[in-house]
């Protein structure tokens, strides 16, 4: 299988643009996902943000997980099971409003750290956005413009760790899903794997590197680049050692923007009568998301377009924007 795409950004301030900026097109086009080095944030930082997350899950939430796990006789499990994942995690929303401020148990180094750790991803998104406007000829801003919608996009962070499991192969740490949103940025562990994407009909492993940023995109990117670029399915395979640590970060669009190919890219496709994706509400779509995460996204994108034609249909509560 060809190497997993590794995108040096620094590059693109030298005679290695072009190259570069296509590497990423490739990514984008091929694979959902690429993983950044040279990235602009600091490693003190990000070796920061790994210190503190990792005690406070060892503080705060790994004595909550065993018990969790002894109340429902996870440890003796003798059949697969397809409705839990093998994870302790707590989300952290950003925008258009901070919640850091409400989250239970988390010391005031690590809301600094965490509100710290937001702002360099958050401008890392954006600067992130307008390459991908570059590589598929959008003006600068489009794809921010989007997201924004009438106020600021949804914004935050998803703190996993997946402990120990011994029974990895009938629990998964996370089910196969592709992502809602927009383009996620995560900081992984690099000495416990278990993030792997599913390339073809093969699972391939996302390469634990240290300090690097694993970047995919989600579902809106797929709509409004009318399929050029696509959310790829993705899992994490519980392990029997170690605790592996997973922040990612969303970078999705408001709840009220609305989402639909950008028209330049669908003129540009009409002679080759690829699929027209649907046009529709963020919002909309995370409540449909909200109960069939860990189920194909294309009847999604049919159930959203049966909304556009009229087709009353009955949504459920709306879902976090992770």
């Amino acid at each position: 299988m060809e190497n997993f795409p590794v995108i040096n950004l620094g590059n693109l301030n030298g005679e290695e643009r072009q190259a570069t900026m296509a590497k990423i097109h490739d990514a984008c086009e091929n694979w959902g996902f690429f993983e950044l080095v040279n990235h602009g944030i600091s490693h003190d930082l990000l070796d920061t943000v790994e210190r503190i997350s990792k005690d406070h899950y060892k503080k705060c939430m790994e004595q909550r997980f065993k018990e969790l796990v002894a109340s429902k006789g996870l440890e003796n499990v003798s059949t697969e099971i397809k409705d839990l994942d093998w994870e302790s995690t707590f989300y952290l929303r950003h925008l258009p409003t901070s919640n850091i401020t409400e989250i239970p148990d988390l010391d005031d180094e690590y809301r600094k750290v965490m509100k710290e750790f937001a702002l360099k991803l958050e401008k890392l998104a954006e600067d992130l956005l307008d390459l991908l406007c570059e590589n598929l000829g959008l003006e600068k801003g489009y794809l921010k413009k989007v997201f924004y919608g009438n106020s600021a996009p949804n914004y935050g962070t998803k703190v996993s760790n997946y402990p120990p499991c011994p029974k990895p192969d009938l629990i998964n740490g996370l089910r196969a899903h592709t992502d809602a949103g927009g383009i996620i940025l995560l900081f992984q562990d690099d000495k416990v794997s278990g993030l792997q994407l599913l390339k073809g009909d093969k699972w391939i492993d996302v390469p634990p590197m240290r300090h690097s940023i694993v970047i995919n995109l989600g579902d809106q990117l797929e709509v409004i680049t009318n399929g050029r670029y696509k959310s790829v399915l993705h899992r994490v395979v519980a392990q029997t050692d170690g605790t592996r640590m997973s922040i990612a970060s969303f970078y999705n669009p408001a709840s009220d923007a609305v989402i639909y190919p950008a028209p330049s890219l669908v003129e540009k496709d009409a002679e080759e009568q690829k699929p027209i994706y649907p046009k529709f509400v963020f919002d909309d779509y995370m409540k449909l998301y909200a109960g069939l995460k860990f189920q194909p996204k294309e009847p999604r994108f049919e159930t959203m377009k049966q909304l556009e034609n009229g087709v009353k249909l009955e949504l459920g509560p709306v879902a976090a924007a992770y």
